[in-house]
């Protein structure tokens, strides 16, 4: 903010017309109170991260570090190794969630998804009933934890059948999840993962499921690096169906990925929060630090210290 007494002391030194002294305090003034206004319409994303980015840590030390490095919210895809959440010691009893509820109130902090192993193209009668208890299982802890989404997703479609038989799966799994958390607050959300990451086979499917509570997590990444379509084609056609957000960034090297941090790779992940951005996405951008299944990758203390400062220094 410019100190303004100076300002004038500085017009004074030089004698300049009492009309020009006026109109040019009066700019300097404007300008200043202008500024917050001009501050508050830029966009302030939402920032979030997976647990999958910090396998090892427990729940205090994730928190403590989210809330220290100006995250909002935290998407749940394991604690300390356990997969199965409702296992987990932090969310088993109806004490333990009341004490991670306070935990995350202390820290002004939000569950803003629970990622679940649930996958819904399996054919075969008693593992595909397994992976829906499983999805019904991550929709009733999400309501008693107040989180507002839970993950299913497809994996590499079987080649033991047709596609439009696995689509055909898939799409019976979501409405009978989205059955089961009727009532809830609760959405289901299939990611952008595997082989169901082309736009025409995702708009295919959220056309035909037609359930408020049924959405996408968008992951830019795992689309562009299969399918090479721009993120700017990718919103227009999935947009309305957009709940969440996986934001990682990665380079191609001898077929395979190597993640980098945010900005670092070749994923034009930047292309696509502007998207978001200009049409003022409210929900989460989350970082997505594959460190579970990709232990060589930079320590969790590095790249979610990372991700904070690489968003602000592109939007702010």
């Amino acid at each position: 903010m410019p100190d303004v007494c100076y300002l004038f002391k500085m017009q004074a030194k030089f004698h300049p017309s009492r009309r020009d002294f006026i109109r040019t305090g009066t700019l300097l003034l404007t300008g200043m109170y202008a500024l917050p206004a001009f501050a508050a319409n830029r966009y302030q994303p939402k920032l979030s991260f997976s647990t999958l980015g910090c396998p090892d840590w427990d729940f205090d030390k994730i928190t403590a570090f989210a809330a220290a490095h100006g995250y909002q919210g935290l998407e749940i895809r394991g604690i300390q190794r356990e997969m199965d959440l409702p296992k987990a010691p932090i969310f088993q009893s109806a004490a333990g969630r009341a004490q991670t509820l306070a935990r995350m109130k202390e820290k002004k902090l939000h569950f803003v998804g629970l990622g679940s192993s649930c996958t819904l193209h399996f054919k075969e009668a008693a593992k595909r009933q397994q992976q829906l208890e499983d999805g019904k299982r991550f929709i009733d802890l999400a309501e008693q934890l107040n989180c507002p989404y839970i993950r299913v997703f497809p994996n590499n479609f079987p080649k033991e059948q047709s596609r439009e038989e696995t689509m055909e799966l898939i799409k019976s799994g979501l409405v009978e999840l989205a059955e089961h958390a009727r009532g809830s607050k609760v959405e289901v959300l299939m990611e952008t993962h595997g082989d169901l990451v082309k736009t025409a086979d995702l708009e295919e499917l959220m056309m035909a499921v037609k359930n408020s509570k049924i959405g996408l997590i968008w992951d830019i990444s795992n689309m562009w690096t299969i399918t090479g379509e721009a993120p700017s084609m990718v919103y227009l056609q999935l947009k309305k169906y957009i709940r969440h957000v996986h934001v990682k960034d990665a380079v191609k090297e001898n077929g395979k990925l190597r993640y980098t941090f945010l900005g670092q790779g070749e994923v034009p992940v930047f292309e696509g929060l502007d998207l978001l951005a200009r049409d003022r996405y409210r929900g989460y951008l989350s970082f997505e630090w594959e460190k579970l299944w990709h232990p060589e990758i930079a320590e969790p203390e590095a790249a979610l210290a990372d991700y904070p400062q690489a968003i602000k220094k592109h939007f702010l």
